[in-house]
């Protein structure tokens, strides 16, 4: 029953990002997700409570995938430094932008209005990512590593958008100014 409860939960997550990409957050109806996903309006109203709910619980899963496909690559690539990681966390977030359905307009939290973004979700992803590479850095997760990261995360949060407003998989000339940043500023504290 939680098996099936779980799968039927991913595929209204999965239709809702399908349709965030092709119609856009205004004309994403729950009615539409439920038809798309191949299942009735009320199983939808049973897992969320109207469509911000439900993009809202898309952004909480992008994070989570996020997450662990950092946490894999990270694994296995083994110890080679935290530049080494922070190519991992940044081209994993560039793939994720251009292949995640519904990810440009939702990534790790809602934007919605489009362009509209609160500090949240950037501090969502700034203490997860201060959790999971301190293990890998040998670091403990301080005030001064959160504040780190969520500085890098705000920097390059603003700058991956730049780059996909100049160019539609990202500007390449933004996203290499973008690392040569991160390394310069990480480097005052990591080194």
């Amino acid at each position: 029953m939680q098996r099936r409860s779980a799968e039927r939960l991913a595929r209204i997550l999965d239709a809702c990002a399908e349709l965030l990409d092709e119609a856009g957050y205004d004309d994403l109806s729950t009615r539409a997700v439920a038809q798309r996903a191949g299942v009735p309006i009320g199983s939808v109203y049973r897992f969320f409570g109207n469509k911000r709910q439900m993009a809202d619980a898309l952004a909480q899963r992008n994070l989570e995938r996020f997450s662990d496909r950092v946490a894999e690559r990270l694994g296995a690539t083994g110890d080679r430094g935290w530049r080494q990681a922070m190519d991992v966390v940044l081209d994993e977030y560039l793939d994720m932008k251009r292949t995640a359905p519904g990810f440009s307009l939702v990534d790790f939290g809602n934007q919605i209005p489009v362009g509209v973004r609160g500090p949240e979700p950037n501090r969502r992803v700034a203490d997860r990512l201060t959790d999971l590479l301190s293990l890998y850095l040998g670091r403990e997760p301080d005030e001064e590593l959160r504040r780190t990261f969520l500085i890098a995360v705000e920097t390059a949060d603003a700058l991956v958008h730049l780059a996909f407003r100049m160019a539609p998989d990202g500007d390449e000339r933004v996203i290499g100014e973008l690392r040569e940043m991160l390394r310069a500023y990480l480097a005052r504290v990591l080194d």
